[in-house]
């Protein structure tokens, strides 16, 4: 059975379905006004293995992952760039896909768009008011009464006395208590806008995924993730409207995953270390990346630098180079003892390290085999307990060789290398060993590796 840490209640948990066999699961996506950055990834891929994990453990799975379209920054960056909200937003949606795709990252079941549940987040607010939970005030804004929900600070375990007690002065009289947030936001000159019994105006950030959730997945459903950034005000705001508008619980389990720094600190703009994704797939393949991602427990904080990205790089090109010459054989099976081991460490709330320690357990033991068929075995078992990962799945030959690399294109291309090598072979079938070394150290200054066993010469790019 499949354990989490639940946010809710800061305990490990037994995951109990609602519904025997099916999970609805919701994660925060991203707000579209800027390229996907690497903590973006973190939580995408952290996800992105929770939903492979539930699907290889049999659960039928909706995966609902929400993308912002409609905000202050993507406003303020189309204004200041000269075009509309939506051509902006579309662009960089575009890019995330790109770069999800390059992350292997599985696409959701479902990816709402905020733009395309306005009807349900205007049914949401109109059942709040009628409800007393939420109010509207001059001007067309409606807001949510933090008040008047008990059990408001239940996922964060914030007071709701100590938070007033550290809010800011209001200086808006109309609003009721200083911890009260927007729901709808009144229309301004040149922003998008919809009608709605307030006014025209666009929904507020919180609100579109309590919308957005109950329309897919419904009321009550299993578990609820995002970045730990999250846990207050968003998710805490999400569980109050939700529980006050549908008369229910919410999310079951609540996962948060850590947060990234760059160089040992926190990732900003204005300190120059702002990674994006895209920038970091110019240097180092998706595949390495996620690799990075995936070997830090989900919960964990993680240190992203050049060193830490190498370090994954090699661990990587280990693991492949077990299986560089192993042939796919689909019909070998697969060694018991190892994929047990591999489950358990992700059933243990995803313990992605405790499962890629089997994996280099594996590759050890392949290097290891001189039996055919407990070679066919371990490769087998390495292959598909990486894909569950979303590790493992390129040629052996192309990773090691650099085919796949961003600077393959301006690297000695594999045909200069193969010649070189052919060379090299001739000088030592002449027993001119000087010259066949020149070769090799020629080689070895372009950063390629040479391998003679078996009568035959492989190669690598380091």
């Amino acid at each position: 059975m499949m354990h989490v840490y639940n946010t809710l209640g800061r305990r490990r948990e037994a995951l109990h379905p609602r519904v025997p066999g099916k999970i609805g699961l919701y994660v925060c996506g991203i707000t579209v006004y800027d390229h996907l950055h690497i903590g973006h990834a973190r939580s995408m891929l952290a996800y992105d293995v929770l939903y492979r994990h539930l699907l290889t453990s049999g659960f039928d799975v909706t995966y609902v992952r929400n993308i912002t379209d409609v905000d202050d920054k993507i406003i303020e960056r189309a204004r200041a760039g000269g075009e509309t909200p939506e051509a902006l937003a579309q662009r960089f949606i575009d890019a995330m896909t790109e770069d999800a795709r390059a992350l292997g990252a599985l696409p959701p079941t479902h990816e709402p768009r905020a733009m395309g549940h306005v009807d349900d987040v205007i049914r949401m607010i109109g059942t709040l008011i009628d409800s007393g939970h939420a109010y509207a005030i001059d001007g067309g804004d409606v807001l949510y009464a933090v008040r008047s929900f008990p059990d408001y600070g239940k996922l964060s375990g914030r007071r709701l006395d100590e938070l007033r007690a550290g809010a800011r002065i209001v200086t808006d009289e109309s609003k009721r208590d200083p911890l009260d947030f927007a729901l709808w936001k009144a229309a301004r000159e040149g922003e998008p806008s919809w009608p709605s019994p307030w006014g025209a105006g666009r929904p507020g950030w919180h609100i579109e995924c309590s919308a957005m959730s109950t329309a897919l997945l419904g009321a009550e459903f299993d578990i609820h993730g995002g970045g730990l950034d999250l846990e207050f005000p968003h998710h805490e705001n999400e569980i109050a409207q939700s529980e006050a508008a549908n008369g229910a619980g919410f999310a079951r389990y609540w996962m948060h995953n850590g947060l990234v720094r760059v160089d040992g600190e926190k990732m900003s703009k204005s300190l120059g270390n702002f990674l994006t994704v895209r920038d970091a797939l110019a240097e180092w393949r998706g595949e390495e990346l996620r690799f990075f991602v995936v070997a830090s427990h989900y919960r964990s904080p993680v240190d992203c630098s050049t060193e830490a990205l190498a370090a994954a790089r090699r661990a990587l090109r280990g693991l492949y180079t077990a299986l560089r010459g192993q042939p796919v054989d689909p019909d070998a099976p697969l060694d018991e003892g190892c994929v047990a081991r591999f489950v358990a460490a992700m059933d243990d709330d995803l313990n992605t390290p405790g499962a890629i320690a089997v994996l280099h357990e594996l590759a050890g033991a392949l290097n290891r085999a001189r039996d055919d068929a407990r070679a066919a075995t371990l490769a087998a078992t390495l292959r598909t307990l990486g894909g569950r990962l979303g590790l493992l799945q390129d040629d052996p030959e192309a990773v090691l060789q650099g085919a796949l690399d961003p600077g393959a294109a301006a690297a000695l291309s594999a045909e200069a290398i193969e010649a070189l090598i052919e060379k090299r072979r001739a000088a030592r079938a002449a027993k001119d060993f000087a010259r066949g070394d020149a070769i090799r150290d020629e080689l070895a200054a372009a950063g390629i590796s040479l391998e003679d066993a078996g009568g035959r010469t492989t190669w690598r790019r380091d």
